[in-house]
């Protein structure tokens, strides 16, 4: 059992969740009608994609992680997996996940999956996020992907409402690890990672919170505008975002490693509820 465990670790497990839960909101909003076996073969070809994408990141930043007390005794650090077994491990996973995509799901979601692994694992691992402050924002759209995932793998299409939903995941990321990034950035300095409250100062980086909060909240909206969804989603989404801003403008005014710390959270825990708001108002829309 525990090497089961440090195997979940290795591939972030429960950022997978998370991922996979938003792809999840994409199968059902995409129609009205669910397919119960065509969403578990898609949440495990998705999932075992996204998970090869997770080992790839630790892989690639062993001596990164050696430095920083987050990532300090992770599997591989630790030697409970060897750098072998994760390369053999990566490649059944991205097997096992093109596979099931590509040939009981559909071309398309395989393919954006695909590249939205090579787009985290390598663009933003490896180059983005040693080179630019604007790490996240570059490189964000590659972990906003699963809704579109979810989507196509229900319908074979892209459609503009996954993409509204792409927009919310987007516009999320950047106030979601710079509240991390604040509270870790003694660590991110140590790493010599370029982050922004250690390139461009808390002040600023809070500054930059705020705004990518707001245009987050004006993003949350085009569900409602694109008649996505209907008066509960509208109501929920309203105090999830006013306790979001709350937080935000609380980190500003004390920008300390605590209230970031909480931010985060918060942030975290702000998409879960807003994932299961557009779920319930899908099936329970009441009219605005």
């Amino acid at each position: 059992m525990e090497i089961i465990k440090e195997y979940l670790v290795l591939c972030k497990f429960r950022v997978v969740v998370l991922m996979l839960l938003s792809a999840v909101v994409g199968m059902l909003l995409a129609t009205p009608k669910i397919n119960i076996l065509l969403m578990v073969v898609s949440i495990i070809g998705i999932g075992c994609i996204c998970a090869a994408g997770g080992v790839c990141n630790q892989l690639f930043e062993i001596q990164i992680d050696e430095q920083m007390s987050r990532t300090k005794h992770r599997p591989l650090l630790s030697q409970n997996i060897t750098e072998q077994s994760a390369w053999i491990f990566v490649m059944l996973l991205i097997i096992i996940g093109v596979s099931l995509l590509v040939y009981h799901v559909n071309a398309l979601t395989a393919g954006i999956s695909v590249l939205g692994m090579i787009g985290y694992a390598w663009v933003y691992t490896c180059v983005l996020k040693h080179s630019t402050p604007q790490n996240i924002v570059i490189g964000g759209f590659n972990g906003a992907l699963p809704p579109l995932l979810g989507w196509t793998a229900m319908t074979g299409h892209l459609a503009p409402e996954a993409l509204a939903l792409v927009a919310i995941i987007y516009t999320w990321t950047p106030p979601h690890f710079w509240a991390l990034a604040i509270s870790k950035k003694d660590d991110y300095a140590k790493a010599d990672i370029p982050m922004l409250p250690v390139t461009h100062g808390v002040e600023f980086t809070c500054q930059q919170i705020f705004l990518y909060t707001v245009l987050m909240i004006l993003c949350t909206l085009l569900p409602i505008l694109m008649w996505m969804s209907g008066a509960i989603y509208a109501v929920g989404v309203s105090y999830l975002n006013a306790r979001f801003l709350m937080y935000v403008w609380k980190l500003w005014g004390n920008p300390n490693k605590v209230i970031a710390m909480d931010t985060f959270k918060y942030s975290i825990i702000y998409l879960m509820y807003l994932f299961l708001l557009l779920i319930i108002d899908h099936f329970f829309k009441i009219p605005i």
